[in-house]
């Protein structure tokens, strides 16, 4: 992952300070519906991130989203509130978080940059989130260089509704690090990077964890799931 950061300049995208009054409009609403297993994070009603319903009580996002960015500190997980599905001032379900679990290869570097390749964590929600009301992401491997992928995500220019870019490309893979041509922006850490299915619900293949350049391009970063991640599910849950 270093090797990658010398080649293309990454600039981690922050949990990122917010207004909860904040009521950002997007055109792209209507696309996203039915994808209400992405959420926001409101992480004390300061910063914000984005994650993914990954089993009725995980929620996965990025690492660096549990340490002040403003400070490199942790934060207390019972801090966090995940808004899933949240569309302007409602959100589909809303549940706090009681336990987070940090991929064991991630070390945070608040002052430089994190290790994009174990730049993941799993959140435990304090209740269950019924499938009837919504059906978490199912996991699946990493997709290869040249396969096309969205991203869903909240941000501080939309930190209401959920912003969707699709038709991304996935233009090269190192070990546990995706790189892809999604332009995302601040407060996109842990939006779930995902495959369409014909007739099927996405796949989450990924999670985004920086914004970069190479050359005058911009892309981002994304970790894809080592055998840790069960794991991590496993002492979450």
């Amino acid at each position: 992952m270093k090797r990658i950061i010398g080649l293309i300049a990454a600039a981690i995208i922050s949990s990122t300070t917010f207004s909860l009054s904040a009521e950002a409009q997007s055109a792209g609403v209507r696309a996203v519906q039915g994808w209400e297993a992405v959420g926001r994070l409101n992480i004390a009603g300061r910063n914000m991130c984005t994650g993914s319903l990954i089993a009725p009580n995980l929620v996965l996002t990025a690492a660096h989203c549990l340490y002040n960015p403003q400070t490199g500190q942790a934060v207390n997980p019972r801090s966090i509130k995940f808004e899933a599905g949240l569309n302007g001032r409602r959100a589909k379900a809303s549940r706090r978080v009681v336990k987070a679990v940090v991929h064991p290869g991630y070390r945070h570097n608040w002052s430089s940059r994190s290790e994009a390749g174990s730049d993941i964590a799993v959140l435990r929600l304090d209740r269950p989130i019924a499938g009837s009301q919504i059906r978490p992401f199912v996991l699946a491997a990493a997709p290869t260089p040249g396969d096309s992928v969205d991203v869903l995500s909240y941000t501080v220019n939309q930190a209401t509704r959920p912003a969707r870019e699709q038709g991304c490309r996935i233009l090269s893979t190192r070990s546990e690090t995706l790189v892809t041509s999604c332009r995302v922006e601040y407060g996109a850490s842990g939006s779930p990077v995902l495959q369409m299915r014909k007739g099927g619900a996405p796949l989450l293949v990924s999670v985004i964890s920086a914004k970069a350049q190479i050359g005058r391009k911009r892309v981002s970063l994304a970790t894809t799931f080592d055998g840790s991640l069960r794991s991590l599910m496993r002492r979450a849950g």
